[in-house]
């Protein structure tokens, strides 16, 4: 795969899971990172991962919803490392299920601002250093609940989907700027989150729905997300790559 050499990553909710896998991936194949997130402990123990690849690291933390708070530190963040040449939206929240009559107003006010308001937040600071240099890769994560949706869930399943229509309405919005724009939607990968007690029976019986018969890796959905990070993928925008095993086809 190509080189990321030279380029500066900005990912947000990199202080775990999927977000700390593509922040060691990105690093690995050379790229300065920037680890955002609102846990701060979290965040450095990332960045801790990063600088043992021999990388550049800058730590923000903050929320993702916080516009002024958040165009403020990526701008001290970019004066430290460098301008943004990749973005990925990848700060989000899932939920338990829920039906529908249990979805109010602040449950899903609190759904879209951070899965979907925080991508347009991020996607806001590091736009025109990016439209200066007519460069640079921006990847949004989805879901494959926001491809098929979910039967108790319909607050997340839209949010996702709803990144989906960002991808593709953005993709073309940015094309004469060479600003290529894709999304990954992740399937089963286990998680803190999936294994809290209680999410034994549920992933047993999503295990039914892989054909290949087991969970992903993060590494699988960052191994996506650095391909179209790279110049491997410097003719693909608008595209969803959702790694789930079979799930849907």
């Amino acid at each position: 795969m190509s080189s990321l050499e030279g380029r500066v990553a900005l990912i947000t909710g990199a202080g775990s899971g999927l977000g700390r896998s593509h922040a060691e991936l990105l690093s690995e194949r050379g790229a300065k990172i920037i680890v955002q997130d609102r846990d701060r402990d979290g965040a450095e123990e990332t960045a801790a991962s990063v600088r043992a690849n021999g990388r550049d690291v800058h730590v923000m933390v903050g929320d993702v919803r916080d516009s002024q708070g958040f165009a403020q530190q990526a701008a001290e963040a970019m004066d430290r490392v460098g301008l943004v040449d990749i973005l990925v939206n990848n700060a989000g929240i899932s939920s338990r299920r829920r039906p529908f009559e249990e979805i109010d107003d602040d449950v899903l006010a609190e759904m879209f601002d951070i899965n979907v308001k925080g991508a347009y937040i991020a996607t806001r600071a590091v736009l025109p250093g990016m439209k200066d240099r007519r460069h640079g890769r921006i990847i949004n994560t989805s879901s494959i609940y926001g491809m098929m949706g979910a039967d108790a869930g319909s607050h997340y399943s839209s949010a996702k989907a709803a990144l989906i229509g960002l991808t593709k309405a953005w993709a073309k919005e940015f094309a004469p700027w060479n600003i290529l724009v894709n999304a990954v939607a992740p399937g089963y990968i286990p998680t803190a989150l999936g294994d809290r007690p209680g999410m034994e029976e549920i992933r047993a019986q999503r295990l039914q729905t892989i054909l290949l018969g087991h969970e992903g890796d993060p590494r699988d959905i960052s191994h996506a997300v650095a391909y179209f990070a790279s110049d491997d993928g410097k003719y693909v925008t608008g595209q969803v790559l959702s790694p789930n095993g079979g799930v849907v086809i």
